[in-house]
């Protein structure tokens, strides 16, 4: 399977982006894109270059997977949250021979 001139673009256009927004995370981020995704102002020309190569329903795509990456990542690097670690369950009863 090849992938297309039009493919290759799109997929830089989508990196380039998105390591704008990791490059640039500590910058306080003044931009809305799609489904509540903030970024830097610095940002806003590689988004422009993205959202435009790119059709808008993969646009939206790509932001929710970041988030939701970024939403694991956040979890799992938080040493003092309490959802942290392994799962202890209940034992509602002992086995009795």
């Amino acid at each position: 399977m090849s992938t297309s001139p039009t493919q290759l673009g799109q997929d830089a256009a989508r990196d380039a982006f998105y390591a704008c927004l990791e490059e640039k995370a500590a910058e306080k981020p003044t931009e809305i894109a799609t489904v509540g995704l903030l970024y830097p102002a610095d940002c806003k020309a590689a988004r422009a270059e993205f959202a435009a190569k790119c059709r808008p329903t993969w646009v939206k795509h790509f932001d929710r997977q970041y988030c939701a990456k970024k939403r694991v990542r956040r979890l799992l690097d938080d040493e003092n949250d309490p959802r942290r670690g392994p799962i202890s369950l209940p034992q509602t009863s002992t086995f009795k021979p």
